[in-house]
């Protein structure tokens, strides 16, 4: 009975007794649930089995036939074996049975409710019969006006769905038993090692302990608190509550919550040992020692006493001074430098300065800071000159020192300082001057004495005195060693003047805000350098051409330069490529392998590759970046690479204007909108290949004819992307944007500008759109020619009539040759049809296509040689020449400038 009598044997017997009744609770429970849902399940089954009987086809001509039971007498005993049902009974509205289990029981009346079935409503209904306990739903057949011609009936007894359940009773009530084993097990585990703690006392004997400790805690005049592991206040004493006076309720609650000094509670709750620390309770001074009680197997936490020593009052002036100063500095440390701008690190530092420290605050910077360089007059670690010296550094620039008001603040507005952003040349004797060119720290406790400060300008200096401004201390923004400008204190309101005290804390104050204005100044020489090497990456002027009618805008991310990227480039054949991609990341890396890309674009596109095969190109050339700069690359030394590409996104797009089709892919790019004539907005479904440099899946291409004068839209992510809105969103809002008729290319850039753009872009964007154009039908003329040498005459006969109607008659000679050739090499070579295509554009185009894929050679013919000499007389005459793929062959192509007519103009072109 000794065990049953402690604590950990009370606690043991209950703990088994909330078990074992938890564990028979949730035995019934379950056992009534599986009831529960047996009867749920047979009465679903039964109503799905009738309302599927019911509604068979041919239900309705069956049972309005001849003889419905031969029919489905047959089909019901099909459909209850098949569900699992105790029977289906199909039976006329008055409930004659059709069909039944028992075939002895056709043609009797059916047993149960089936008025309502008979109205055209459903009846489901629980009953006892020779089976037990059953469920049998009764649902109307209707004709199509309609009307009840039958009704059929399905029941089951729920023992039938209840037997698996019951069937797995044993097995919930053994594992009911292993529950109640492993609790009871766990239960003792518990008590033993509560017994353990308790000693095995029994609770008399523990109450009395605590009597004879509580009477010895309170009763001693030193505060004493015990904190838990998790930071909450396990116990105070009498003594401890008096000196902090804390709630009723302190204990169980966190030291943070309690209105401890921040110091105190800080403490508490680290658990750092500390031997008679001064800490603050008001207005009283605490020595306060702090031990951790999980030495030697304690628990977790710590104990700390409390000794009331408030005769250190004379003291606490200098450490709330000092702490003041700290928390100035610390909070100047989060409230200077929220940004990387230069001038908004430096106003920060003006409107902190204001109220906590003076009444008015300037600070001047060199105009080389403000555009990310290093100061010219700055210096660089060079003590302060004594005053025989002044003029020697003053010389050094002429005497004046140029400096901008970049930042001003002030208690009042209509302070008589220079306003904000001029620029104001100091005098030698100016302290502006003094501590920007010697890196010291000037102070003017008393400005009305006019020590010589007023010489910069002494009708200034006179209102500045005159308005109360009485003191000034004027500190350099030093940082890694250069000036990069000064700080001006000023006090009005204040009556105490500044004291060589004040100097430690504007100090401080100064060089933490001349780190933070150094970085914003860092990252305004590497922003501009970075936005000024991609804008020299990306087109400066759209090439000449008349399939297009382009406008464009690209802006920079304010965080960062990024790698978009776009470009029109014009092919052979009048054809034109759009072209729009995204570097994933931000920064010179970004902006460098953008260049590289758009540079690998144009290369692609001078071979005329379709738009999959350049897009499986630059995937194939971004694998073998992030191979060569990647982490596992070389970046030429030998050592790891650089930052490595995590992929981009490409659009490519060729266009046209004689056949108006255009042949787009992309990789991993937001789809592009077409503007159709009359405003109709259409997001183009094009194959989503994936992203460049992730490989594995190749590119798929997709061609449309466009309507002449409709807008092709091609944009980056950046445009419909933001932090707080859905890319669905951003894709309906450019819809709407888009959706006006009669625009301009300009006009649509300006208008879907207007609608997305956001006020702080985190990402780059570009914009592309272009209205598309048709090569006049005149401009055009094509032959079909058979492949006999002997035709060749009448092709050149054609070609000439043409070329004389365009008023080209200046170049036949010199086109006639050039098909000649081409038109020979291809009977000569090739097989099946040929054909001969002119353009009339920008310059004459001529093509001629063939059925083979074999690319001719220029090659130079030797003195004896009988041919080889057609191609490079080809070369000589037309100012381009080349060879591009189709699905059926390819097609040879030569350019040729128009000859300029009287006016100055190419003859026969169309103005742009």
């Amino acid at each position: 009975m000794r065990g049953v009598r402690t604590v950990a044997g009370q606690v043991f017997v209950l703990q088994v007794g909330v078990v074992l009744l938890l564990v028979v609770a949730a035995v019934v429970a379950l056992v009534l649930q599986s009831r529960y849902d047996s009867e749920r399940e047979a009465r679903n089954r039964s109503m799905a089995v009738a309302e599927s009987f019911a509604n068979a086809p041919g239900m309705v001509s069956t049972l309005r036939g001849h003889d419905p039971s031969a029919v489905l007498q047959p089909l019901a005993e099909r459909a209850r074996k098949g569900s699992g049902v105790d029977f289906v009974v199909a039976m006329t509205p008055q409930g004659i049975r059709y069909t039944h289990p028992n075939p002895a029981r056709i043609g009797k009346h059916f047993m149960g409710s089936i008025r309502a079935a008979a109205e055209g409503r459903t009846v489901q209904e629980t009953f006892t019969g020779t089976l037990g306990l059953s469920v049998r739903s009764v649902v109307p057949v209707k004709d199509a006006q309609g009307k009840v011609v039958g009704l059929v009936a399905a029941g089951i007894t729920i023992k039938r769905v209840s037997g698996a359940a019951d069937h797995q009773l044993p097995l919930l009530f053994g594992a009911a038993a292993a529950a109640m084993a492993l609790a009871t097990a766990g239960t003792a585990l518990v008590s033993r090692r509560l017994r353990r703690q308790t000693h095995g006392l029994d609770p008399s004997e523990m109450t009395r302990m605590y009597e004879h400790h509580d009477a010895v805690l309170h009763s001693v005049r030193e505060g004493v608190l015990i904190v838990g592991g998790d930071g909450r206040l396990v116990l105070a004493n009498d003594e401890a509550r008096r000196l902090f006076d804390l709630p009723p309720d302190a204990e169980g609650r966190l030291v943070s919550e309690l209105g401890f000094d921040p110091h105190t509670a800080a403490l508490l709750a680290s658990g750092r040992p500390a031997t008679d620390e001064v800490h603050t309770a008001g207005e009283r001074l605490l020595s306060v020692s702090h031990r951790p009680t999980d030495r030697d197997g304690g628990p977790p936490g710590s104990v700390a006493t409390l000794r009331d020593t408030t005769e250190l009052r004379a003291l606490s002036g200098k450490v709330d001074l000092a702490r003041n100063r700290l928390k100035l500095l610390y909070d100047a440390g989060v409230s200077i430098g929220t940004t990387l701008d230069v001038v908004r690190t430096a106003q920060e530092l003006a409107e902190y300065a204001v109220a906590r420290f003076a009444d008015y605050v300037s600070v001047d910077l060199a105009d080389s800071v403000l555009r990310g360089e290093e100061p010219p007059d700055g210096v660089s670690g060079i003590s302060a000159p004594d005053a025989g010296s002044w003029a020697a550094v003053a010389a050094a620039d002429g005497g004046r020192t140029v400096l901008r008001r970049t930042a001003l603040s002030g208690i009042r507005d209509d302070g008589p300082l220079y306003p904000l952003g001029m620029l104001i040349e100091f005098g030698p004797s100016a302290p502006q001057a003094r501590g920007f060119r010697s890196g010291a720290v000037t102070v003017e406790p008393v400005l009305g004495d006019f020590g010589g400060w007023q010489e910069q300008d002494p009708e200034h200096a006179r209102r500045i005195v005159d308005y109360g401004i009485h003191s000034m201390i004027t500190v350099p923004l030093r940082a890694r060693g250069v000036v990069l400008g000064v700080a001006s204190f000023m006090r009005a309101e204040k009556p105490e003047p500044f004291e060589e005290d004040d100097v430690s804390l504007a100090e401080e104050l100064v060089t933490r805000a001349a780190v933070s204005i150094d970085n914003a100044r860092r990252y305004t020489r590497e922003h501009t350098m970075a936005v000024t090497l991609q804008r020299s990456l990306l087109p400066r002027m759209l090439p000449e051409q008349n399939a297009l009618d382009v406008a464009y805008r690209y802006l920079p991310a304010e965080s960062g330069v990024g790698g978009d990227w776009f470009d029109v480039i014009p092919l052979p054949g009048a054809r034109v490529a759009l072209v729009v991609g995204d570097v994933v990341g931000h920064g010179l890396h970004a902006a460098a392998t953008m260049g590289r890309l758009r540079t690998a674009v144009h290369n692609f596109s001078t071979l005329d590759l379709p738009p999959d095969e350049i897009l499986s190109h630059l995937d194939d050339l971004i694998a073998r970046i992030d191979q060569d700069e990647g982490p596992g690359g070389l970046d030429g030394d030998g050592s790891g690479g650089s930052e490595g590409i995590t992929g981009a996104t490409c659009l490519y797009a060729i266009y046209d204007p004689v056949t108006r089709r255009c042949t787009m892919a992309r990789a991993g790019h937001p789809p592009p909108a077409l503007v159709r004539p009359d405003g109709s907005v259409e997001f183009l479904e094009l194959p989503a290949g994936p992203p460049l440099g992730l490989g594995g899946l190749p590119f798929e291409t997709a061609e449309l004819e466009l309507p002449e004068g409709s807008h092709l839209v091609l944009y980056t992510d950046g445009l419909i992307e933001k932090r707080d809105r859905d890319i669905e969103t951003g894709l309906e809002m450019l819809r709407g944007a888009l959706a006006h008729p009669g625009r301009t290319p300009e006009d649509a850039c300006t208008a879907v500008l207007d609608a997305l753009l956001p006020d702080r872009p985190s990402d780059d964007i570009a914009l592309i759109v272009a209205r598309t154009r048709v090569l006049e039908p005149g401009l055009t003329a094509d032959w079909e020619v058979p492949s006999d040498p002997a035709q060749v005459a009448a092709v050149r006969a054609a070609v000439a009539r043409k070329l004389a109607e365009w008023d080209l008659g200046d170049v036949a000679f010199t086109t006639e040759l050039i098909l000649s050739e081409l038109i020979t090499n291809a009977i000569r070579y090739a097989t099946g049809p040929i054909r001969v295509r002119l353009l009339c554009d920008r310059s004459l185009i001529c093509e001629v296509f063939d059925t083979s894929s074999t690319s001719p050679h220029l090659r130079y013919a030797g003195t004896t040689d009988e041919g080889g000499r057609g191609l490079f007389l080809v070369s000589q005459f037309a100012d381009r020449w080349g060879t591009r793929y189709t699905a059926d062959g390819k097609v040879i192509w030569t350019e040729q400038a128009l000859p300029l007519s009287r006016n100055g103009k190419a003859a026969g072109v169309r103005p742009s």
